[in-house]
């Protein structure tokens, strides 16, 4: 099933929801958990999964993509071998592939659980 990768993000380790994340959400959207990305924060809310990068030298230009549940058609995880560092996760969606690698503090297992709940309570 090949399909081009449209994004690829890497998930650091979990972290406090940012509280400025709130101007973003529509109404009955709850943020449920924030992980430090490369550039930014990734936050799993009850609608989407929010992908912040801050880029250029300062920071200030934020690119934000939003991800609905709904777009999602299949996911796949992958936990990390004893010489592998990074778990993997693979999400197909209508706009392509998405590829999510994890840090070494994130347990691939609550991810798997983040996804399907969302997912799975949200279609």
């Amino acid at each position: 099933m090949e399909m081009a990768t449209v994004a690829t993000w890497t998930f650091m380790n979990e972290v406090p929801i940012p509280q400025d994340v709130a101007q973003l959400l529509v109404e009955g959207e709850q943020p449920y958990a924030a992980f430090k990305t490369m550039r930014d924060s990734a936050i799993f809310t009850s609608k989407r999964l929010i992908v912040r990068d801050a880029q250029g030298l300062t920071g200030k230009k934020v690119e934000i993509y939003s991800l609905p549940y709904s777009a999602i058609n299949m996911w796949s995880t992958e936990n990390a071998g004893r010489l592998d560092f990074n778990a993997e996760v693979e999400l197909w969606t209508r706009a392509g592939h998405i590829k999510i690698s994890l840090g070494k503090q994130v347990d691939v297992r609550r991810i798997d659980q983040l996804i399907a709940h969302c997912i799975l309570n949200h279609h």
